[in-house]
């Protein structure tokens, strides 16, 4: 059942309508990592972090099932530090400070005790590193799923399209997906992305929900209804890992199971939003987890009678 993530570690600060963070840690391997966890250990964690990233954050992973052997601890270097401030829609943000630091180097290391990997996941970094992980995997994974951004669409298309060809999986938002299909319709968008290498398409809606699409099938997801939502700065990367936890952990990549993933996705990310960074999801339970998806399934369970 072994999981392997790539992606970044990092220092966030945020401002919301409802407060600012102070500096807290995020990055997308850190919010994939604690998701994943509650379904499938050990994670085969794989990013770079500065000597100012604080050791109590690093046993608090391992204390979780999270091995670090492809975590590199530049000693001479600071962590990747992101600054934004959300607009009262809690949908659109403003970016205010990026630093990349010891991530502007990044060239990452598979161990050899993480090659063998049933799972992979790839955050969003360039295409070019995520490429290099492909690259390095002496036995190709069971499933590869894959993160991206507007940006690398804008600067790297070419090597964005390369990788694409290699992954399974390929999770993007509804703008990403407009873009990089040039369709409006994100059904044509979704037929046209299928076309160029991933056998499953997620397009992950924010707060209304996430598509899956296969071959001809779609299936919809909706967001959890919250009374609070304080950050959503790590719900995509928190659904990521509890989708692909999930898998990991059933084994078991049939459509019919990625829509009980997309379920399970949604529902960490449900708890990701209610505070800032990773201090929810940190302390959630396995009971938490399971009520949720409760909720999930009342949300969408309907009778209907015509007669």
């Amino acid at each position: 059942m072994s999981l392997t993530v790539v992606g970044t570690m990092a220092f966030d600060e945020l401002e919301t309508p409802f407060g600012k963070s102070g500096r807290i840690i995020g990055g997308s391997a850190t919010y994939i990592a604690w998701a994943a966890s509650n379904f499938v250990q050990p994670i085969n964690q794989v990013s770079i972090v500065g000597a100012d990233f604080p050791q109590s954050e690093l046993d608090a992973l391992k204390a979780k099932g999270v091995a670090l052997d492809g975590v590199q601890i530049k000693q001479d270097g600071k962590t990747f530090y992101w600054s934004g401030k959300y607009h009262m829609d809690m949908n659109t943000r403003d970016s205010l400070v990026t630093e990349l630091n010891v991530l502007a180097d990044f060239q990452p290391v598979i161990p050899e005790n993480y090659q063998g990997s049933e799972f992979l996941i790839l955050g969003n970094l360039t295409p070019l590193v995520q490429m290099s992980v492909l690259e390095q995997m002496k036995v190709r994974p069971k499933l590869i799923v894959m993160d991206t951004m507007n940006f690398w669409m804008e600067v790297a298309m070419d090597d964005l399209l390369k990788v694409l060809t290699k992954v399974d999986v390929l999770m993007v938002n509804d703008g990403e997906a407009r873009q990089l299909s040039g369709e409006y319709s994100l059904v044509k968008a979704a037929r046209k992305i299928l076309g160029m290498g991933p056998r499953y398409l997620i397009i992950k809606k924010g707060e209304h929900g996430a598509l899956l699409f296969h071959d001809n099938h779609v299936f919809f997801a909706p967001a959890m209804p919250l009374d609070d939502v304080y950050d959503p700065t790590g719900a995509g990367d928190t659904f990521a890992g509890g989708f692909i936890g999930y898998l990991a952990k059933t084994k078991d990549i049939s459509f019919e199971n990625m829509k009980t993933a997309i379920i399970v996705g949604s529902a960490m990310a449900s708890f990701c939003v209610e505070r800032f960074g990773t201090e929810r999801i940190r302390e959630v339970t396995h009971d938490d987890i399971t009520a949720r998806i409760d909720q999930f399934v009342q949300l969408v369970n309907f009778d209907i009678d015509l007669v």
